[in-house]
């Protein structure tokens, strides 16, 4: 027994001698002294990290150490997140004006928590599908469930049915003189809704000597929207030849497509909301600057780090929230505080990040708010765009 114990005696001691070895033979010595050198950058360490890249000195080629190392990389959840978390959604100016003056070590970066709700986004709602499908949007209701084609031929059959009628009311020998004209004009009107309807599925008018503008001038070529022509040929054609041009046969070709497979064009949507998010960032920036202009002492890289943070903890709200969604969680719940939240939180990072007064917060949060929606018309345009061209 005794021999037993002096075995795992020697072999806990060599044990400890073979960590106590780096990977080169050395030991390690006392604290203050060289313990090594570093396998990255070459420079002398003393201690356990590197004091030139921050690297440790003893690295591990174990499972353990990978899978530790992709927890640490991909979510960092670490001592960073937890400190982070909190302060963006109860404190945001606080961890703003903190981490621009300095405190970047404690805190996880702007841009890689920006990463991480894109991120995030992507994995939740390739799982849930659309969000906030479940209540509020017609789903399984009868309402919203049917697509765009469906919906302009359901119109298209509600004004041909009002077209017959007030015809045949036109017809009937005993009409008054005052009726029958009101009922012509409404079979114009009717009409070029019609019209209206079968130009924005890019098909043939049904009514060709009714114009879609203001004055009916009996002419088959009429005024459309500014910049476009329609006649019953070619329904949108671009003015001064752009139709003739690669990008107007492109533009129409792409409208084309969408009309005839919109779910595609949503798909395309989506999948472009994802790649191009950080577009969100340079778009907001200019209006940022606009919200706090008079405000002296502050750099654009104050603003970015505003910006991305703020844009950060919308994302995850929105995430947040289409979760309680998908979850059953009544509509008057997440709705509310998918409405009321932002602005509060968009005001308490303004006051406490710029150092303002409540009543200055105020005022600048209303045009913060009102820059916050041209900035996402832009990008939704810019996806729109990029989602019938590309």
């Amino acid at each position: 027994m005794a021999d037993e114990i002096e075995a795992l005696g020697t072999a806990v001691e060599g044990g400890l001698i073979a960590r106590a070895l780096d990977d080169e033979g050395r030991l390690v010595r006392a604290e203050g002294d060289v313990a090594g050198q570093c396998l990255n950058c070459g420079t002398p360490v003393i201690g356990h990290y590197c004091g030139h890249c921050g690297q440790a000195l003893h690295v591990h080629r174990s499972i353990g150490a990978f899978w530790h190392d992709i927890l640490h990389g991909v979510l960092h959840f670490e001592g960073k997140f937890w400190r982070t978390l909190p302060l963006l959604a109860w404190q945001p100016g606080e961890l703003t004006r903190r981490y621009v003056h300095g405190e970047r070590a404690r805190f996880i970066s702007p841009m890689a928590l920006f990463l991480f709700s894109v991120f995030m986004m992507f994995a939740v709602f390739s799982y849930i599908g659309t969000p906030f499908s479940g209540e509020g949007s017609g789903a399984g209701t009868g309402q919203g469930a049917n697509s765009f084609p469906e919906q302009v031929a359901s119109q298209s059959r509600e004004l041909e049915s009002k077209i017959k009628t007030a015809e045949a009311r036109l017809a009937a020998s005993s009409i008054d003189p005052a009726e029958a004209e009101k009922l012509r004009e409404d079979i114009v009107e009717y009409k070029r809704g019609r019209n209206l309807m079968a130009s924005m599925t890019l098909s043939d008018l049904p009514y060709p000597e009714v114009g879609i503008g203001d004055a009916d001038t009996g002419d088959t070529t009429r005024a459309g929207p500014e910049g476009l022509v329609l006649n019953s040929d070619d329904h949108f054609q671009l003015w001064d030849g752009w139709q003739d041009s690669a990008f107007g046969r492109k533009l129409m070709g792409g409208i084309k497509k969408a009309n005839k497979n919109p779910s595609l064009l949503l798909y395309k949507l989506k999948a472009n909301g994802y790649k191009f998010a950080w577009l969100l960032i340079p778009i907001s920036l200019p209006f940022v600057w606009l919200t706090l202009i008079g405000r002296r002492g502050f750099r654009f890289y104050d603003h970015a780090v505003f910006t991305t943070y703020s844009i950060s903890f919308m994302s995850l709200l929105f995430i947040g929230c289409a979760i309680l969604a998908a979850i059953g969680v009544s509509s008057a719940i997440w709705g509310l505080i998918l409405f009321l939240y932002p602005p509060f939180h968009m005001y308490r990072q303004l006051r406490h990040a710029y150092q303002m007064s409540r009543v200055e917060a105020l005022i600048r949060t209303s045009f913060l708010l009102l820059f916050t929606v041209i900035s996402l018309t832009l990008f939704f345009a810019i996806l729109l765009a990029l989602g019938i061209l590309g």
